[in-house]
């Protein structure tokens, strides 16, 4: 499978600031991710829309929306399913840095057991929608979801067999890191 890092937002909430570049226990939140994704997927690719020579420093591909105007982590999907050179994609958000290590793991095999067609992390009942396993092969149809002008993740799964993987075990794996404050803290340096 190939994994993608989202960070190819506005990162409103961090003032505009290019939030996976923020330091995060003096890292920048995209090595927390590449460390977490890195070691599950046989390639690695970052969605990215700013500071490209930045994320490209890491020695990954970084992939920029095809859809225009940051249409949201959407787009950001669509344009790695379009490059990825596998057949599943596993999509990380950059401001999670405790993301769990078997994500893809635990994904694939709720795909195989509940013949879903894509798996996505729970804690409980609370979504995590952008820690996802896909198939490449959705690219048309979620291409055909951005060109109507439709932007949530949760209403383009509604039109999937979702299979919704439970990490109640691992809470902390999902803490997203969306402002300033919330960096400060939950940094334990």
């Amino acid at each position: 499978m190939t994994g993608v890092i989202l960070a190819g937002g506005r990162a409103q909430r961090m003032g505009g600031q290019e939030k996976g570049l923020m330091l995060f226990a003096n890292r920048p939140l995209v090595e927390w991710a590449i460390a977490a994704l890195q070691p599950q997927v046989t390639t690695l690719l970052i969605s990215a829309n700013r500071q490209l020579a930045r994320y490209a420093s890491y020695g990954f591909p970084v992939v920029t929306d095809e859809v225009a105007g940051f249409a949201g982590p959407l787009a950001g999907i669509l344009s790695a399913m379009t490059a990825a050179p596998t057949p599943w994609l596993l999509t990380m958000p950059c401001d999670a840095p405790h993301s769990p290590l078997d994500l893809g793991q635990r994904l694939a095999q709720a795909i195989t057991a509940e013949n879903a067609t894509l798996a996505v992390a729970t804690v409980g009942e609370q979504r995590q929608p952008l820690h996802a396993l896909l198939p490449v092969a959705l690219a048309a149809d979620l291409g055909e979801y951005l060109a109507s002008g439709e932007r949530r993740v949760g209403s383009w799964y509604a039109r999937q067999r979702v299979a919704w993987v439970d990490f109640s075990d691992q809470p902390a794996a999902f803490i997203n890191l969306n402002t300033a404050d919330e960096l400060l803290a939950h940094d334990t340096r």
